[in-house]
């Protein structure tokens, strides 16, 4: 992992602290990973106290109640729903806390699309402790932290930075109000990309261009 800057302004900033962080929220659904985790977190000095959640309505819920957690640690696949839906609601909050997502797959398309949501960091489930302390660190101080040497994007793809930020939201089964609130753009806006994304794949609804974008490689 390395630790590279995040796109300002879509979470609160923060200047470096001193650790242990007063409240972390933990999202996860499997118990004992997220006891381990917040076990962790505490032995590692990183949080003096985690409060743990299950869905993306509780954490919704919490936070909209409490502001002051510091940092979220939001599991990317819960059950039923994906961790990535709990990005745009953050939107309408006075100050969100940072929000890294922990994932069991570290592939491209996965990272790609937390990036586009908002998240601020990305950490493998499989990661050790340097690599959570090392996380933590660099988020707080208003850092991003993504896996680093990400695949670029095939040079001849036919879509836009913006277009392709569109897709993976797309692909994660983002709604296009949530698409509007995680890249803050207009839904007349989100509307003419995904058009234009239909028309270079030449599919008219929504599943089908994620399956054709998938089967070219696109995602």
């Amino acid at each position: 992992m390395e630790a590279i800057t995040s796109e300002p302004g879509r979470h609160r900033v923060r200047s470096e602290r001193p650790l242990p962080l007063a409240k972390v929220l933990l999202v996860d659904d499997h118990a004992l990973f997220a006891q381990g985790l917040a076990g962790l977190m505490q032995q590692e000095a990183l949080a003096a106290s985690v409060t743990t959640v299950r869905s993306v309505e509780s954490a919704a819920d919490l936070l909209a109640h409490q502001d002051d957690f510091e940092l979220v640690l939001l599991d990317i696949a819960l059950q039923g729903e994906t961790g990535l839906a709990l990005l745009p609601r953050l939107a309408s909050y006075r100050e969100a806390p940072p929000v890294v997502i922990i994932s069991s797959s570290e592939d491209e398309n996965t990272v790609r699309a937390a990036r586009a949501a908002g998240a601020s960091g990305f950490l493998a489930k499989s990661a050790g402790r340097s690599a959570l302390v090392s996380m933590v660190r660099a988020v707080i101080r208003g850092d991003g932290y993504f896996p680093g040497g990400l695949v670029p994007l095939p040079p001849d793809l036919p879509l836009t930075p913006r277009q392709m930020d569109v897709l993976l939201l797309l692909a994660q089964g983002f709604p296009n109000k949530r698409i509007c609130q995680s890249l803050s753009l207009t839904e007349h806006t989100v509307k003419t990309h995904l058009k234009a994304i239909f028309t270079q794949l030449g599919v008219h609804n929504r599943t089908e261009c994620v399956s054709l974008a998938r089967a070219r490689g696109w995602l």
